[in-house]
């Protein structure tokens, strides 16, 4: 969404506005917010309409190397990122994924590469658990939420509880806060979980590949 202009599209017969809400942590994330042609009317005047996109309906098409926001007609729930990667030194990076993964440094970078590489391919689900703060954990989770941008989304305790699947719809990585359960998802999920020990598990089901 460029500037301050707003943004509005119709799915189907419903209508969307795109806004960014602020979260707890002092960022934002971008959300469809369900509107009303009568309000847009109030707000703009019956005859001043905004342009309104249109879409037949929603798909989840993650890509970052070949992005398209429109697909055969079908609105992307997958948001594009803005990077653009390019060859050279990134040691503040190299740091936190060894102090993050440690003697599974490999691994971890061979995940990030999957991540950004292959998105739709299937990966096992990360949990990252200690019971001891100051650790690392938040700092990765806002270096992925830099890297994958609005496709990455913070939840807690109150938002497991929740409705939460139309919020969460075409997230890439849901990066949850001191939740005992991590629902698997059908898109690679990093989660962090506060419990006692210190482990890099997969979930239970999958090949099991852990600290001992």
């Amino acid at each position: 969404m460029e500037g301050n202009k707003e943004e509005y599209i119709r799915v189907g017969t419903c209508l969307y506005k795109i806004a960014q809400q602020p979260l707890a942590n002092g960022t934002c994330t971008l959300r469809r917010i369900p509107w009303s042609f009568g309000t847009i009317r109030q707000d703009y005047g019956k005859n001043n309409t905004p342009p309104i996109r249109k879409y037949d309906g929603f798909c989840t098409v993650p890509s970052h190397t070949d992005y398209h926001k429109e697909i055969g007609g079908f609105y992307n729930l997958y948001e594009p990122i803005d990077h653009i990667p390019s060859e050279g030194e990134f040691p503040d990076i190299m740091k936190l994924m060894h102090h993050i993964f440690g003697e599974q440094f490999e691994l971890g970078m061979d995940y990030m590469q999957l991540l950004y590489a292959k998105p739709t391919q299937k990966l096992p689900i990360l949990l990252l658990v200690s019971e001891e703060r100051n650790t690392g954990k938040t700092t990765f989770l806002n270096f992925l939420k830099a890297v994958f941008e609005d496709n990455v989304t913070f939840n807690t305790n109150e938002d497991f509880r929740s409705q939460f699947n139309a919020d969460w719809a075409g997230k890439f990585e849901d990066s949850a806060q001191m939740v005992p359960l991590v629902a698997v998802n059908m898109v690679p999920l990093i989660a962090l979980n506060m419990v006692p020990g210190v482990a890099l598990n997969m979930v239970p089901g999958l090949d099991a590949l852990q600290e001992r």
